[in-house]
């Protein structure tokens, strides 16, 4: 059991939980919990507090001496509440009940943003600051609409030399992830008269010819990540209602999970295969496949927005960060398994796109994000508070 903290900073560790907890941030909507970590940052020690273009609001503790700059990144938007009749718990009351702390966000993932806040003012505090780098704390706009896209702000003007993850692993550490991509594919056809079907060209069976093909494809695998699934999410049809019209149009969307060394390119490629297939055996067949787009406005006003395309990324157990942190870990009597991620994050940027290493650590399951009467293990927040302060101790001393 991890319990270096004094009882004073874990009362500290829970209330600030609590606190973010409390606070509704949608994505898009995430001014008011920015705005709590600003006054947090300025009030607990941080030499630098600043908002991005997009709202992502970030505290930088700098040391007395060079070094390396390290980020922990965590996201301040969760997906919305639909039925809070469904909840047994208040999703925004933070309440406790049997050691656990339960409420919208508490794994997915303002509890390890709190926590990442701070342990880095508890680890600046017991140094005197007296170490070599930059610490800095990412609260981040939007993830769970585009995983990394707001997060290449936040890279881009501190140029990190690791970033630590904080979505929910159970304190295991994890080192790598299936990327995301959403697919679109589209049929196009003749519209005519339900009576005279053949006077037109049906999109919709255009589009069963293509799913039928693309589903007898063989997923990659790779030995850690597993299956780069490709998997049907979505159908529609136009005009729609289609009352006796044959259908011009059809379009579907699909989840691909992605895997490391594919890009966008590779990924499309035996699909257009199909299509130029389809077409070769059907001159009537019309068939574009493409990535599906994405745009939302950030509280600030500003838009973003990108292509679904959200890469895999993957240390190898020895990479020099992985070493380093198991190394510390067992010196303080903490062995940890070592894993890897089965959904998306912002380390699709840090390390799918930008090659920076990322470490992934947080509190509660992965199975726990977006779920009724979401909650966290209490006893786990002081925990993973004091292995973000082993991290630092690890690069920065």
């Amino acid at each position: 059991m991890i319990n270096c903290l004094s009882e004073e900073r874990k009362r500290q560790v829970l209330e600030l939980c609590r606190e973010l907890i409390r606070i509704r941030s949608y994505s898009g909507k995430e001014w008011e919990l920015a705005g709590k970590l600003e006054d947090f940052f300025l009030s607990h020690g941080y030499d630098e507090v600043y908002a991005d273009k997009y709202g992502n609001i970030t505290g930088i503790i700098k040391g007395s001496r060079p070094g390396p700059v390290i980020v922990f990144d965590g996201h301040m938007d969760t997906v919305p509440v639909q039925q809070e009749d469904d909840w047994m718990h208040d999703p925004f009351g933070a309440e406790i009940v049997d050691g656990m702390l339960y409420g919208r966000g508490s794994s997915d993932m303002k509890c390890a943003l709190a926590c990442m806040a701070l342990a880095c003012s508890f680890f600046a505090e017991d140094t005197g600051k007296d170490f070599g780098g930059r610490i800095c704390v990412a609260g981040i706009v939007h993830e769970e609409c585009f995983e990394g896209i707001a997060s290449r702000a936040v890279s881009e003007a501190l140029r990190p030399d690791l970033v630590v993850i904080g979505e929910s692993s159970d304190l295991k550490l994890k080192i790598g992830q299936r990327g995301r991509a959403e697919i679109l594919l589209e049929t196009f056809g003749v519209p005519a008269h339900s009576s005279n079907p053949d006077n037109g060209v049906n999109a919709v069976y255009a589009m069963c010819r293509a799913v039928d093909r693309i589903r007898s494809m063989k997923p990659p695998v790779h030995a850690f990540l597993g299956k780069g699934i490709l998997e049907l999410t979505d159908i529609r049809s136009l005009p729609y209602p289609g009352k006796s019209v044959v259908p011009e149009y059809c379009a579907t969307t699909w989840d691909r999970r992605l895997l490391v060394d594919e890009t966008k390119e590779s990924v499309l490629e035996p699909i257009q295969k199909i299509l130029d297939e389809l077409k070769e055996e059907d001159p009537s067949f019309q068939g574009r496949v493409s990535y599906a787009r994405g745009d939302e406005i950030c509280y600030t006003g500003e838009v973003i927005g990108a292509e679904r395309f959200f890469p895999a990324w993957l240390l190898d157990e020895d990479h020099p960060a992985v070493r380093k942190v198991l190394g510390c870990f067992r010196s303080h009597g903490f062995d940890t398994e070592v894993t890897k991620y089965s959904f998306c994050t912002n380390a699709s940027h840090y390390c799918g796109e930008a090659g920076i290493p990322v470490l992934g650590m947080g509190p509660s399951t992965e199975s726990m994000a977006h779920t009724i009467d979401e909650h966290v293990p209490v006893w786990q927040l002081p925990a993973v508070t004091q292995i973000y302060m082993w991290i630092m101790e690890t690069f920065l001393s």
